[in-house]
C-alpha cells in the first residue's frame, strides 16, 4: 500500500467510527515559510496549528508559487503525500487575508501574506478554521474545505501548479 493509500485507510477507518457530528472535515493547509526552513520546523508549525485535529484530516497544501521549491515544505508534503498547491501573487492580493500583513512577506513578495490567502483559496474560498500560527520560521493557516470538496476545484482558482 503507497503512503497515500495507507493515509487514506487511516482516516477512513476512524472516520467510521465517530458518529456524524465527530467527523473532522478535511482540511487546507496554507504555509508560508522562510527560506531553507527544515522538515521537522514545518512538521512543528504544523502539528502546533492542527491542535486536536489529525494530521489524516490534512487534504491539501498550499503556498505561493515562489515557495514551492523549498526542500522543507516538499519534504513535508511527500513524507505525509499531501499535494503542494501554488498560488500566483496575483491570486494571493484578491484574496484577503485576516491577520495584520506581513512586513517581509510584503517586502519580498508583495502581497499582505501567503499562509491565509492559500488555505482559503486551497478550500475553494472556504472561511478559515484556524488563523495564522507563526512558529520558528514558518506560518500555518488552516481552511476547511466543503463536504463535497471533490467537487470544489471547479469553483476554486485553479492553482498555479500541483506537485
Amino acid at each position: 500500500m503507497n503512503p497515500a493509500e495507507n493515509r487514506a485507510s487511516r482516516a477512513a477507518s476512524v472516520e467510521a467510527t465517530l458518529e456524524p457530528a465527530q467527523r473532522v472535515p478535511p482540511l487546507a493547509l496554507g504555509i508560508g515559510c522562510r527560506r531553507g526552513v527544515t522538515l521537522a520546523q514545518v512538521e512543528a508549525a504544523v502539528r502546533a496549528a492542527l491542535g486536536a485535529w489529525p494530521l489524516d484530516s490534512v487534504a491539501a497544501v498550499a503556498t505561493l508559487d515562489a515557495k514551492a521549491g523549498e526542500p522543507g515544505l516538499r519534504a513535508f508534503c511527500a513524507a505525509h503525500a499531501l499535494p503542494l498547491h501554488t498560488y500566483t501573487r496575483e491570486q494571493l492580493a484578491a484574496t484577503p487575508a485576516l491577520a495584520p500583513p506581513s512586513a517581509a512577506a510584503q517586502a519580498q513578495f508583495g502581497v499582505d501574506g501567503v499562509c491565509e490567502p492559500c488555505a482559503r483559496l486551497a478550500a475553494g474560498g472556504a472561511p478559515l478554521v484556524r488563523g495564522k500560527l507563526a512558529l520558528d520560521g514558518v506560518t500555518v493557516a488552516i481552511a476547511g474545505l466543503p463536504p463535497n470538496h471533490a467537487n470544489a476545484d471547479a469553483k476554486a482558482p485553479q492553482p498555479t501548479h500541483s506537485r
